[in-house]
């Protein structure tokens, strides 16, 4: 079987007929420069209050406080200390006075509960461990 190769110019020749007067590439490159330049222009001439912008807003507090810390009250420095606590069932408890921010749960569950604000509870039927993350605020 043989090919008829084709030029480029018979299979541009019906688009051309429809678009005669196609504008070049340079033309092209022109216009767009002229455009995003114009656009430019533009945007420099809007008038912007910079008087009060936020950074200058958040400046001037920061220097405020550095000036003149006695009049603002020093806060209290707490610590937060966390440990995991890890049972062989669904629910993992965590001790006295521990809070319980997060849970993991085995064979991949991802359904789980904080009962009581101390309990994880993993909601899955199949579960071999519980994982309980608990911290406090001393």
């Amino acid at each position: 079987m043989a090919y008829k190769s084709i030029s480029s110019g018979q299979v541009l020749e019906p688009f051309l007929r429809f678009c005669p007067r196609m504008p070049t590439l340079n033309r092209m490159k022109t216009t767009t420069c002229s455009l995003l330049i114009c656009i430019s222009l533009l945007q420099l001439m809007v008038p912007v209050n910079t008087d009060e912008t936020i950074e200058i807003i958040v400046e001037n507090k920061v220097k405020e406080l550095l000036a003149n810390p006695a009049n603002y009250p020093s806060t209290v420095t707490k610590t937060l200390s966390c440990t995991s606590v890890k049972t062989m069932n669904r629910w993992a408890s965590c001790p006295a006075g521990m809070t319980a921010t997060g849970c993991a749960c085995g064979f991949a569950c991802g359904s789980w509960e904080i009962q009581s604000g101390d309990t994880c509870n993993c909601l899955c039927l199949l579960v071999d461990w519980t994982t309980a993350r608990c911290c406090q605020l001393s």
